[in-house]
């Protein structure tokens, strides 16, 4: 299977690093690239495919240039392709009529997929097929977890919960990290707490599986140090209001990009 990746800027290669993993064969355009990743080979532009057919043509070039450059592209398709696209805020619709009416599954990654621990979102056009959605899932399976969402709505509600979220846990990890040299610690030490504390909770509740509220009171004694910093934290659910309208205006702003 040829597969042609346009565009192979910070989300593109971090991608590709695990794609090259599986059976295709990657050809890369991107004028801006020097240097090919080791099995992967590089064009400058369309001239220089000399008409070579793709199963998958992947767009990965910033939304703003979508209607410019796929267009282009249109005739590259073999008669069963189809087009995979990480371009975030471009409809279906859009990127359907941009690659002259091919299927489209659209991929909402996360950044920890650049380490193979992404948590992405698709969702495919009516024209799609199962062997086409099922193909494209397990390439983004090769970057870490992959739920297919029913319609592009719920792309954008996704994209508010894990698309943005990494950006949420970073600015909770710094607040955290700053408090801890409030009280005391160093930078380094600070930020070793801080983050072995969360990574070994996150680990330990996607490996027992169970309600998160219990694993929050198994380790909150009543009148303990754990129970007093949760009530300053939530105790009048503001933090829980708080992280809701994160959400919420995270999506309203998906929707006015689409």
């Amino acid at each position: 299977m040829n597969i042609l990746l346009i565009g192979c800027g910070k989300m593109g290669g971090a991608l590709l690093t695990h794609w090259l993993s599986g059976p295709e064969s990657f050809f890369i355009v991107d004028p801006g690239l020097e240097i090919a990743p080791d099995g992967a080979t590089l064009v400058a532009g369309r001239d220089d495919l000399a008409g070579r057919k793709f199963d998958v043509v992947i767009a990965a070039v910033k939304p703003q240039q979508i209607d410019d450059i796929l267009p282009q592209y249109a005739d590259a398709y073999q008669d069963d392709g189809y087009l995979l696209s990480i371009a975030a805020g471009c409809s279906i619709e859009r990127l359907a009529k941009a690659s002259g009416g091919k299927p489209v599954v659209r991929v909402m990654p996360n950044l920890p997929a650049a380490i193979g621990r992404g948590m992405s979102g698709m969702c495919a056009s009516d024209s799609a097929t199962d062997g086409q959605k099922a193909h494209a899932s397990a390439m983004m399976e090769r970057t870490g977890s992959i739920i297919e969402v029913a319609n592009e709505d719920m792309l954008d509600r996704l994209t508010a919960v894990a698309g943005s979220g990494p950006g949420y846990v970073f600015e909770m990890a710094r607040a955290y990290v700053e408090a801890a040299i409030g009280l005391g610690f160093a930078e380094h030490e600070a930020r070793q707490l801080v983050l072995e504390t969360m990574g070994g909770t996150i680990a330990m509740a996607v490996e027992d599986g169970g309600p998160l509220e219990e694993m929050r009171n198994s380790v909150t004694s009543k009148n303990g140090t754990t129970q007093a910093g949760l009530g300053a934290l939530n105790g009048s659910e503001d933090f829980t209001r708080l992280i809701t309208a994160t959400l919420d205006a995270a999506y309203r702003r998906a929707v006015e990009l689409r």
